[in-house]
């Protein structure tokens, strides 16, 4: 499935393919640091691999939370790490308008889970000609999905992928329904699970998300035994003094551990 996305195609030794990095962009340094380590872990495993970081955090339960350095501070970070790493770069986009803008240095444009039913936005970035990675709704059901995907492919745009973050379990929990992966397959896309998002613990008393991450490890495990095509990690040097989903972040020096249990799991199941 890995040739519906250009840039990937010629990565593919039969791997899963990585996306990840910090939630959001909070400095040049930290970023870097983020993208130097994971280009060079993914290399020596020969996973592919997307860069992740968020130019801007729109989705925020209180008003003063981290919402960014501000988009053009970041459109800069972001571009010179493409250019300096040679990596895919992927962020969101929350807006229509957003997407030409975002396209002119990403190669993915990433639709947030609770806009994957936004038809004049999945249009606006279908017609840019990148490749749409939409996020599954905690509110949808997989089979739902079909219809997102369809907006894409409709507007002329045969490059997307489908992201599993977890179904809403009450107020304040998600549970990852692992059918979903073979049932949005099914729509011959890629789809990714997102092991962080995925373990948050949302609508908190005191404004602020959080969530589970010592069982990141586990629900990424579970994700290659059963056949999803990417993976999604959220992670930083420091997570407890990340300035936004500290919470349920990977802790930067463990991703080297995880990623080589999970291709050692990819090799068995091949």
């Amino acid at each position: 499935m890995l040739q519906q996305i250009p840039f990937l195609k010629h990565l593919d030794k039969g791997n899963f393919f990585l996306i990840a990095g910090p939630c959001a962009v909070e400095s040049e340094e930290i970023t870097s640091q983020i993208a130097e380590t994971l280009a060079t872990i993914t290399d020596q495993l020969q996973i592919p691999f997307i860069f992740k970081a968020s130019y801007r955090k729109a989705n925020r339960s209180r008003l003063d939370s981290f919402t960014g350095i501000g988009d053009e501070n970041a459109f800069a970070v972001l571009e010179k790490l493409r250019n300096n790493y040679q990596l895919p770069i992927t962020t969101d986009i929350h807006l229509p308008d957003e997407a030409a803008t975002v396209a002119q240095f990403a190669d993915v444009l990433q639709i947030p889970a609770f806009l994957c039913r936004q038809t004049d936005l999945l249009v606006a970035a279908a017609q840019t000609g990148k490749t749409v990675n939409i996020k599954k709704g905690q509110f949808l059901s997989p089979q739902a999905m079909q219809f997102a995907i369809d907006k894409v492919r409709q507007s002329g745009n045969p490059h997307v992928m489908v992201t599993e973050r977890g179904t809403t379990f009450g107020y304040t929990d998600l549970v990852v329904d692992f059918r979903s992966i073979p049932i949005m397959q099914a729509f011959e896309v890629p789809v990714v699970l997102d092991c962080t998002h995925s373990l948050q613990q949302p609508n908190q008393s005191a404004g602020v998300t959080g969530g589970l991450p010592h069982l990141i490890n586990t629900i990424a495990r579970a994700g290659i035994a059963a056949g999803v095509n990417g993976i999604f990690i959220e992670t930083h040097p420091q997570p407890e003094k990340a300035k936004s989903d500290g919470a349920n972040m990977l802790p930067l020096h463990q991703i080297e551990k995880l990623l080589t249990q999970l291709v050692q799991i990819k090799r068995v199941i091949a």
